[in-house]
């Protein structure tokens, strides 16, 4: 005969006693169901009436005729007020009339050619798969860029940009003349 182990007793001990205590909780079971029934009659529920709805008084909206404040006039006008107080040199440029070249970043640009015609150099740009005929003086891109100067094979530009203090500072730029038209 095997001799038992201590865990396998408090095992068999454990099991005993919980098979006791649900034995010993039967009768509580069916006391416990009475108590609540006899709570659930004694309780009537008591619920407060509703209020009525308040009558709902439409406001006319009386802006519709007012300026949008983010219309790009406005936006513009302000641009050129703040502008005329940081910086002349913006002033100057936000106070004319953009040309169409204006509208491209330097990037979508390629310089392709170049001429003189009455002794003025012109240079030749692809914007779009369109040819552009542009001269010194000109503008283009977005940084306010105008041409100061055309050569045979590229062509020098002055921006006026934000550093990164958002200070505006002049800076040159160049197109490289191209040989593979994109």
């Amino acid at each position: 005969m095997k001799r038992p182990t201590p865990t396998s007793f408090l095992a068999v001990l454990a099991g005993v006693v919980l098979l006791g205590a649900l034995g010993a909780c039967t009768g509580d079971l069916e006391e416990l169901q009475q108590w609540t029934e006899v709570k659930r009659r004694e309780v009537k529920p008591n619920v407060p009436k509703l209020e009525a709805p308040k009558k709902f008084e439409p406001e006319p909206y009386t802006e519709a005729q007012a300026v949008d404040p983010f219309s790009p006039q406005k936006l513009t006008v302000a641009l050129r007020q703040e502008a005329r107080q940081l910086n002349p040199l913006l002033a100057s440029e936000l106070n004319r009339r953009k040309e169409p070249l204006e509208a491209y970043p330097l990037d979508n640009m390629a310089m392709v050619g170049s001429f003189s015609r009455s002794g003025r150099p012109y240079a030749l740009l692809r914007v779009d798969n369109l040819l552009y005929q542009v001269k010194v003086g000109d503008y283009l891109g977005q940084n306010y860029g105008r041409i100061t100067q055309i050569g045979e094979t590229e062509l020098t530009l002055r921006e006026v940009v934000q550093d990164a203090v958002g200070e505006w500072t002049e800076r040159t730029s160049t197109l490289q003349l191209q040989e593979k038209a994109r």
